[in-house]
């Protein structure tokens, strides 16, 4: 599917205005985070939130469901993940692979819940016309990503499917603001990247190359730190209620949920449901499956040399709250 160029660039100018805002409300989330863990009155410090625009927490924000919450926005996961090694947040959401290079760096988190498998939900673009119809095609040519992200693991299975390395490549790490305009430019022949951005990016003369299914399984991943598990744990139990509440309301209610969306989003409606239609997914419960899933793609990075050293990913998993998100 594409949409009309005039609705996209004003979609890409406001994501990127977004993006380029991440950073800001970052550090007000830092800042935050320095605060006193009670008020003079004494009152329940708040569940501290990070997200990203477009994931399943974005819908809890824009329906003001979560009392007693503050939310810190980030670009991408692996941003979000660094504010948890800076006691910046509690909780927070992110895709596959940013857990493992966290763990890699030996940043303090627990994964206490997933999602439903979202393999549309990640995609590789290129232009038409550009003579590249398969993921073959690419050999010698360059592929835009952000590094860290659920799309990196995307790439790994991609080279394993096609009998290829990372030499056979030239990869450049771009965050989601500076790959799109690089791929819109011709600087890059491919961009591997995640709804929503992917969903502004259909554009005419831009083709899906592959997507992940059948190579990754793109769940979204629920994080949140040692600290706020031993302080907050009836907060978070709340939390976990209200974000199931209103993820399975979304689910039934897509049309609502665009409307609702698009503007926490600032992207235009029509691309909203695009991109809910193939990336929003139930939540479910951890489970010693899910800790040999992220297992196998940490080993795989390992293989690569893409993290220093073998992480233990199952001991990242957390099934407390399994009965709130089963």
């Amino acid at each position: 599917m594409s949409i009309g160029t005039r609705t996209g660039s004003r979609g890409w100018r406001r994501i990127l205005a977004i993006a380029l805002g991440a950073g800001l409300l970052a550090t007000v989330g830092l800042v935050a985070g320095c605060g006193n863990d009670d008020d003079a009155s004494g009152a329940e410090a708040p569940l501290r939130v990070g997200y990203q625009r477009f994931g399943g927490l974005s819908l809890v924000k824009a329906r003001d469901a979560a009392a007693g919450t503050s939310w810190s926005l980030f670009e991408s996961g692996p941003a979000l993940t660094e504010a948890f090694k800076a006691d910046a947040i509690d909780i927070g959401q992110v895709g596959e692979a940013p857990p493992i290079f966290a763990a890699a760096g030996k940043i303090p988190f627990k994964i206490i819940g997933t999602s439903a498998e979202i393999p549309e939900g990640e995609a590789v673009l290129v232009k038409e016309g550009s003579g590249i119809n398969s993921f073959a095609d690419l050999k010698g040519r360059t592929v835009a990503l952000n590094k860290g992200s659920n799309v990196h693991w995307l790439l790994v299975r991609l080279l394993e499917a096609n009998q290829m390395t990372l030499d056979d490549i030239q990869v450049k790490y771009l965050k989601p603001a500076e790959g799109r305009p690089a791929f819109d430019a011709g600087q890059v022949d491919a961009w591997i990247i995640w709804d929503p951005y992917f969903a502004l990016a259909e554009q005419p003369g831009v083709k899906i190359l592959a997507n992940a299914t059948g190579l990754a399984g793109n769940r979204e991943y629920l994080l949140v730190s040692p600290d706020a598990l031993k302080n907050k744990p009836e907060q978070i139990r709340a939390f976990l209620e209200t974000y199931r509440e209103v993820t399975d309301w979304g689910i039934a209610n897509p049309a609502d949920r665009a409307k609702i969306l698009a503007p926490e989003l600032k992207i235009p409606e029509d691309v909203t449901t695009r991109a809910l239609a193939r990336s929003a997914r139930p939540l479910a419960p951890v489970t010693p499956a899910i800790g040999d899933e992220l297992q196998a793609i940490a080993d795989g990075f390992t293989k690569l040399e893409l993290i220093p050293t073998s992480i233990d990913m199952r001991d990242r998993v957390d099934a407390r709250f399994a009965e709130v998100l089963g």
